[in-house]
């Protein structure tokens, strides 16, 4: 919750989070699927109850200031941050470990009113059949798909575009394959483009040079010049 706080604070456009899910259903927010690297506990998140997700010091790892941050719940987060400027980019993280998360998490953003066209929430995933099913439960709710290097190295085909326009409003790459004529093509068929992880201001500036509409950063200064 502090580094979403920071991101308001930096006036971000969006900040990006993933969601997976407890081992009692509870949808929470963890980048990683196992708690090891960023709390001081360990095992698999899915194989955890919210309590016990909720035990764990999540802060201490970054720094000391943030000792005793907690791992929020989904619900938790679009409460704090419904309202404010900043959109949301939800990232469902390996939902096929979590069958029937999309149902989950379109059902929370119903309740909380935020499934509206409004460019407010974002949902994302490097798994195009989960946005599939994503944008048939909830159409009104922009969907993104991930793009990786190892799998699209040889670059995106019209074809792939083709198939995304049915379900995407986002083609979100790896930025490594990102140029100029892949944002064109992409503007072409209405969608948009937000290439990560960018983490320097050449990257930053060449990206924007080639015309994307916005860059997925660690570092939201970059995209201020």
């Amino acid at each position: 919750m502090a580094a979403f706080e920071k991101a308001v604070e930096m006036k971000s456009d969006y900040f990006e989070l993933d969601v997976q899910r407890s081992r009692d259903g509870k949808l929470v927010v963890m980048h990683d699927t196992t708690v090891d690297r960023t709390t001081d506990g360990t095992g698999q998140v899915r194989d955890l109850t919210l309590k016990q997700l909720k035990s764990l010091d999540a802060g201490s790892w970054f720094s000391p200031e943030f000792r005793g941050e907690r791992i929020p719940t989904l619900e938790e987060v679009l409460d704090r941050f419904r309202g404010t400027r900043a959109g949301i980019l939800i990232e469902l993280k390996s939902p096929e470990l979590y069958p029937g998360i999309e149902a989950q998490v379109a059902h929370l953003l119903k309740k909380k009113r935020m499934h509206k066209r409004h460019g407010k929430v974002i949902v994302q995933s490097f798994n195009h059949q989960s946005m599939k099913r994503y944008h048939r439960l909830q159409p009104t709710v922009p969907v993104g798909v991930l793009v990786s290097y190892t799998q699209y190295k040889d670059g995106i085909t019209d074809e792939e575009l083709k198939e995304f326009t049915a379900y995407a409003d986002y083609v979100n790459p790896n930025k490594a394959l990102v140029d100029s004529e892949l944002v064109d093509r992409i503007h072409r068929r209405n969608m948009k483009i937000l290439p990560y992880t960018v983490r320097n201001q050449e990257s930053a500036d060449q990206l924007i040079q080639a015309g994307v509409d916005g860059i997925i950063t660690d570092f939201p200064e970059l995209g201020y010049r």
